[in-house]
């Protein structure tokens, strides 16, 4: 997986989580922790500049922005490798996995 993940999986996993999350609370309360990382990277970048708090926001806000991609993508390769079981890989499509 290359690209980023694109809403629609985003929202494809997180209603797995919602319907899921009496069974696997970790896992929710993680989801969460990386979308929130994704909304203050998304809409971090500009306060940043416009105000001149300094450029090493920057690559924090990149980082942010990108935490769904990297999340999923360390969980399938935590999955591939028998470490730790992904329940919710099947919410997203066999492209992204």
């Amino acid at each position: 997986m290359s690209t980023l993940l694109r809403l629609a999986d985003m929202q494809r996993v997180r209603r797995w989580m919602v319907a899921n999350r009496r069974e696997h609370p970790a896992e929710y309360q993680a989801w969460d922790a990386v979308t929130t990382l994704w909304v203050m990277g998304a809409t971090g970048w500009l306060p940043t500049l416009i105000l001149d708090q300094g450029w090493w926001a920057l690559p924090l806000c990149l980082l942010g922005w990108r935490a769904p991609t990297l999340y999923v993508r360390w969980r399938v390769r935590a999955h591939a490798a028998r470490r730790l079981r992904c329940d919710w890989l099947p919410a997203l499509p066999a492209a992204v996995r």
